[in-house]
């Protein structure tokens, strides 16, 4: 939680504005974050090559919104009172792929004084392609970076045990999105679990140290990000993991460009990539990362960079 009570009031007050008003609004946080050591992950099996068709992996397809992928979704409620380390949330989950033996699983938390619904559109997008995906609401909606993390894990732990999903899942094959204190969260988590093997910081924020990242990451960043400073955060945090990463930059956005669907069909293309070549060693998605793919030429891209994939 910010100590800095002027800080979380000015916090709370723009997030009641953003939601009474059909404009962007701020939050405001502070400070940094780096290092320690996790082992490098082995490498895992390539999901079998029927599963998702050549044809389909396409920069239309990977850039449409909702549900729109390769496979039909299905959603199951899990209620606060059922949730076992997190404020309850929903597992989105496809129904149609028995051709991709067991699949990655992803947990998805929201920032500080936000709720599920702010990220929740990753849920039908990402399951849609083939993952097994839980958005989530925290056990408060002050809870710190480091909080986020846990809640993150217990999320995919409760998925894996899931009677409706729990077989579905590859429980080596997992990976964590998180906004704001919740991309804190999901850095922290890189650091803590190994069977994580994809990270998507949203516009991230921490002011501990949290450890050294070397898990796949793919940072979005927001250009005017007047809450958590790009240059400040994102940016520092970008540089300092040391594994493969890649990094997008929406031109003038706020810190609410990855929230509430505001950019999703600009996100979604290099999202379900990521996840896709990192979680299940899709190298077919290889053409949308990296050196591959040139994000900076939109005019909705203020920076692009990469590092060590591929």
């Amino acid at each position: 939680m910010i100590k800095n009570t002027g800080l979380a009031k000015a916090i709370i007050v723009t997030g009641a504005l953003f939601f009474s008003m059909p404009t962007l609004a701020e939050l405001s946080l502070s400070e940094i974050t780096v290092h320690t050591v996790n082992e490098a992950l082995p490498e895992v099996p390539a999901m079998p090559s029927d599963c998702i068709a050549d044809s389909a992996i396409t920069a239309d397809a990977l850039s449409d919104t909702r549900d729109n992928g390769p496979f039909s979704v299905r959603t199951k409620r899990v209620s606060r009172q059922s949730a076992k380390g997190f404020g309850g949330g929903t597992i989105h989950y496809p129904t149609n792929a028995s051709g991709c033996g067991l699949l990655g699983a992803i947990a998805v938390v929201p920032g500080y004084v936000s709720y599920e619904n702010s990220i929740k559109w990753w849920g039908p997008r990402l399951a849609s392609w083939g993952f097994v995906v839980i958005t989530i609401n925290t056990n408060s909606i002050y809870d710190d970076p480091d909080s986020r993390a846990t809640q993150l894990n217990a999320a995919l732990d409760q998925m894996i045990a899931d009677d409706t999903v729990g077989s579905m899942i590859d429980p080596k094959r997992l990976g964590a999105i998180g906004w704001s204190m919740g991309g804190g969260g999901a850095l922290k988590l890189a650091t803590e679990r190994s069977t994580v093997r994809a990270i998507m910081p949203l516009a991230p924020y921490h002011d501990k140290s949290y450890g050294e990242v070397k898990t796949p990451t793919l940072v979005i960043a927001c250009e005017n990000d007047r809450i958590a400073e790009t240059n400040k955060y994102a940016n520092a945090f970008y540089k300092n993991a040391i594994g493969p990463k890649m990094k997008v930059e929406v031109n003038n956005g706020s810190h609410f460009c990855p929230s509430y669907r505001f950019n999703e069909i600009l996100l979604s293309k290099p999202g379900i990539a990521w996840m896709q070549r990192y979680i299940n060693n899709d190298t077919r998605f290889d053409k949308f990362l990296c050196a591959n793919e040139n994000y900076s030429k939109s005019p909705r891209i203020s920076a692009y960079d990469y590092k060590n994939c591929l």
